[in-house]
Formats: structure tokens, sequence, C-alpha cells
């Protein structure tokens, strides 16, 4: 979404040629093989592990950090390298949006007319702020001191990066169709008259 929103705005004459069916296929098969490549690796570490204690999760879902838990043998190399390779993947992902975010933003501070930065500022920043709860709540859950790992605050973070940007992705972009602007805006000024 940050390329297509960046050829969007920095090179919207190339955009049907920068983001044609052949360039989505091929990130589509990079977001998709990366995430599989995530998910066999931590199956893999999974089902590898010896497990001695309880087999009750205080998680809604098998999650890595809670399963380790659950291991009796020393887990920390088995942690240490999915975290980095899942970190490796997810930091280059994020990298890669951050810099389409940069040169959108160069590009948007150069437009004359404040309704075209309106316009183009309201298209990115949505998504930014949906990628960055989700990649700070992840590096958060993954990466905190095991002296502060409670079971309602691992359940919270699990939540708020697996349910809460899924859940708010749709919202957040459907606010710039001006149907749903209109009925916002009676149902806001019904929910007025009512009040009076």
């Amino acid at each position: 979404m940050a390329y297509d929103r960046f050829v969007a705005i920095c090179r919207p004459l190339h955009y049907g040629t920068l983001l044609g069916s052949r360039a989505c296929v091929k990130m589509a098969a990079a977001a998709w093989g990366s995430g599989f490549l995530c998910a066999v690796l931590h199956t893999a570490n999974t089902f590898s592990l010896p497990l001695c204690r309880s087999n009750m999760l205080g998680q809604f879902f098998c999650q890595m950090p809670q399963i380790l838990k659950l291991s009796c043998t020393g887990s920390y190399l088995r942690k240490s390298g999915a975290i980095v390779v899942t970190a490796c993947l997810g930091f280059g992902c994020y990298i890669f949006i951050v810099v389409s975010y940069v040169q959108i933003f160069r590009a948007v501070l150069r437009i004359p007319s404040e309704q075209g930065r309106h316009k183009a500022f309201s298209m990115c920043l949505p998504h930014l702020a949906v990628v960055s709860l989700f990649v700070s709540t992840v590096i958060f859950a993954q990466l905190k001191p095991l002296s502060i790992s409670q079971p309602s605050l691992d359940l919270l973070l699990a939540v708020l990066y697996s349910v809460v940007p899924p859940t708010v992705n749709p919202l957040i972009y459907s606010f710039r169709n001006e149907e749903l602007k209109n009925a916002r805006r009676r149902l806001i000024q019904w929910v007025y008259c009512q009040q009076q």
C-alpha cells in the first residue's frame, strides 16, 4: 500500500507501468512468501519443543512467547533465532514503508495548494498510523523483559496487534468515501436533534 501511494503521488504518470499486473503479482508473492517463511519457522520451532508444563495458555490463540513458557528446555536460542529472522523480514518491510512515506511527504510538501496537500496527507497518514500501531505493539510484545510479563498485558498486546489493525483498516479507509461521509453527517445531525 505504501508503494501504491508513493507511485500515485510521486510518479502519477507512470502509475500504469510501475504498478501493472506483473508488479502486483511480485509484491503479493513477496508478502505471501515472507509470511509463509515466518509461519513455517514458528511452526517448526513450536513442534520441536518438548513441553513439560500444563498445556493451558493464557491467550485465545497460540502465540510463540506463550508456548515457549511451557517448554521444559532452555529455549533462548530458539526464541532468539525465530525473533531475528522475523525481525529482519519485518524490519525490511517497515524500512521500505518508511522510505516510501518519506518520499511521499517530500513530494506532498512541494504541492502548492493547501487542498492538494490535505488530500495527499489524508490518504497516507491513516495507513502509516495503522502500520506503526501494528509494528510497535509487535516489537514491544516480543522484546519486552520477562520481569514485566503479565498475562493481562500479554493478552492486551496480542489483541492490539492481531485484532485492532485489521478491524480499524476498513473503518479508516471508508471515511474517505463521500457516501459514508454524508451518512456520518446525517447520523451526527440526527443524534444532535434527538438530544435537543
